[in-house]
């Protein structure tokens, strides 16, 4: 995950929107933020879309949600939060308040579903997961 999350972040970084208007380039980056808890359904039924829901913290008033970060392994699903951070902005309020964002998933496979939220690295600089096996009802 950290060769994915490096690519993403250097290609992101090198991004920059121009406003003709005012001839201003505001800078940003994508941050992935960690995953607090999710609430994930005791099992899913297969052919209908279920709803997960995931907390993280903010840290601070420059980061906004942009997307869920989502790679499919099989019967593995590997998910973070991905954040648009504004760059140089020295008007940052610390906020580390938590916020919650939902997706859908429509369950196509009939294999236990195994989603690993990522927690962060520990202090080896190993990735950390959150992890939730889903069983499919057929």
């Amino acid at each position: 995950m950290k060769k994915v999350l490096t690519l993403l972040l250097s290609l992101v970084a090198l991004s920059c929107s121009l406003d003709d208007e005012n001839n201003v380039i505001e800078n940003y980056h994508v941050e992935i933020l960690p995953i607090e808890s999710a609430i994930v359904p005791e099992s899913f039924n297969y052919g209908e879309e279920h709803e997960i829901t995931v907390t993280y913290l903010r840290p601070n008033s420059c980061h906004a949600f942009n997307d869920f970060y989502y790679v499919k392994d099989n019967n593995e699903r590997t998910v973070a939060i991905m954040s648009t951070v504004l760059d140089n902005n020295q008007n940052c309020l610390e906020l580390n308040d938590e916020q919650q964002r939902t997706f859908t998933l429509e369950a196509t496979q009939t294999e236990n579903y195994v989603f690993k939220f990522w927690q962060g690295e520990d202090d080896s600089g190993n990735d950390t997961y959150l992890i939730i096996e889903v069983p499919v009802n057929q």
